[in-house]
């Protein structure tokens, strides 16, 4: 007996047989896609530069002598910038800065915050092939700067910054905010979010490394071209570690190690021995 709609309207009174519930369609989680990715990029990295100006402007406030003129305000500034404690404060200002924006852009998609940005530990091969590779990197580069007879203009100025940070009593502070604040921040933005939304798009994975790369070394603009060739490619390295193990926490780990690395340096600098 071949099913008709009488029959199956009179199945669906059969408690035996109840009616089929058709669930409704389920739409995929979607990242944000390239364009709204760039969008939403560039109002994080304005958050994040106020955010990071806040501690200056708090000190200029409190700034107590006058400010009168044009001349006078940029000495202030100049002065209040340069102190290890505001550096410090600007740094981890920079965290809750990026994180607010990038909270409410996540939301506009289906996927959860921890999924996005890869907040996930991965295994301690992976760890210890991020640190082989960073080692390497750095090591090149190194050995590239002294063949090259290249002088890194930046380092005086954090071996000042650290001997400030000593009279000051704020080592600690200026610890904290190079090796966990500014990492945390600077890969929550570049290979957490950039890398996501953009991995998703007409870039693919190597697009979206090169530019998220590329996005970060444009926030390391205090140092010179051959300094910004080293980020450029330690970026590259950590956009396809986190490619590799899906996991944002590695590169923040690798991130930190590295500033450890040269906050040690600058310190056996700052100290007399370079």
């Amino acid at each position: 007996m071949t099913d008709t709609p009488q029959a199956s309207a009179l199945d669906s009174l059969d408690p035996a047989h109840p009616p089929q519930q058709v669930a409704p369609a389920q739409h995929q989680p979607r990242t944000l896609g390239f364009w709204r990715t760039l969008l939403w990029g560039l109002l994080i990295i304005v958050v994040f530069f106020i955010g990071q100006l806040t501690p200056i402007g708090y000190f200029l406030l409190r700034h107590e002598g006058p400010i009168d003129s044009l001349a006078q305000f940029e000495v202030a500034m100049i002065q209040i910038a340069s102190r290890s404690l505001t550096v410090s404060l600007s740094a981890i200002m920079g965290v809750p800065a990026i994180l607010i924006p990038i909270y409410f852009a996540i939301r506009h998609t289906r996927m959860s915050f921890v999924d996005y940005l890869g907040l996930r530990w991965t295994s301690w091969k992976n760890f210890a092939f991020g640190v082989i590779g960073m080692v390497v990197i750095l090591g090149c580069w190194e050995l590239a700067t002294q063949l090259a007879g290249h002088e890194e203009k930046s380092s005086s100025f954090m071996v000042d910054l650290l001997k400030t940070a000593r009279g000051d009593g704020v080592v600690w502070l200026l610890v904290i905010a190079f090796c966990v604040a500014a990492p945390v921040s600077e890969e929550l933005m570049a290979r957490g979010f950039l890398y996501r939304g953009w991995s998703d798009s007409f870039l693919r994975v190597p697009g979206a490394i090169l530019l998220s790369s590329a996005v970060w070394t444009v926030l390391h603009l205090q140092y010179d071209w051959f300094a910004l060739l080293n980020v450029f490619s330690l970026g590259v390295w950590f956009g396809y570690l986190r490619y590799r193990t899906h996991s944002l926490y590695l590169t923040m780990v690798l991130h930190g190690l590295n500033n450890l690395a040269a906050t040690i340096q600058t310190m056996w600098l700052a100290s007399g021995h370079g």
